[in-house]
């Protein structure tokens, strides 16, 4: 299940255990944006593509404050997007708007790493169809920025399109 310290609820689980005196440890684990997106062949840097990546959720806190758009819109930059499927069409819009290409390309890993991984691909302007089209069921990580186009899927595309 990955990482609980990455938008998980391990930081307060642990808080709370400490509270109570109760003896607990921590057994590290990777999170789901790096798992996923080593088995669908997605680099979250490249030299040529991508100096930077942000792992960013979709779900913030109700009356909280929102994300900066215009940071995570940045050229060289790959996003990694946790609970955002019920909210791609808004974030690709949100992207758009401050400054991102709705070209950019972009991947959906869903079940990353186990056996019904399926990795689906496009452009953030057509990020709210894409998950719509592919009616996920399981969880899914949604990756922005130019290192999504050397996904698995992205490349057996460009393979299948030049024969």
């Amino acid at each position: 299940g990955g990482d609980p310290f990455v938008f998980g609820r391990g930081g307060e689980e642990l808080a709370a255990m400490r509270a109570a005196n109760v003896p607990v440890f921590v057994i590290p684990g990777i999170t789901a944006a790096l798992g996923c997106a080593a088995s669908a062949g997605i680099p979250l840097t490249h030299r040529d593509h991508a100096q930077a990546v942000t792992f960013v959720t979709a779900q913030g806190k109700v009356g909280g404050q929102d994300a900066d758009w215009s940071r995570l819109a940045a050229p060289n930059h790959t996003l990694a997007i946790y609970m955002g499927t019920d909210r791609a069409d808004e974030t690709s819009g949100r992207l758009i708007a401050a400054g991102r290409s709705s070209d950019t390309p972009v991947a959906i890993v869903e079940n990353g790493s186990r056996q019904d991984e399926r990795i689906i691909t496009g452009v953030l302007g057509d990020l709210g169809a894409l998950v719509a089209r592919a009616r996920l069921t399981g969880p899914s990580l949604l990756y922005v920025g130019e290192c999504a186009a050397f996904s698995a899927a992205a490349l057996d595309v460009r393979a299948e399109v030049a024969a």
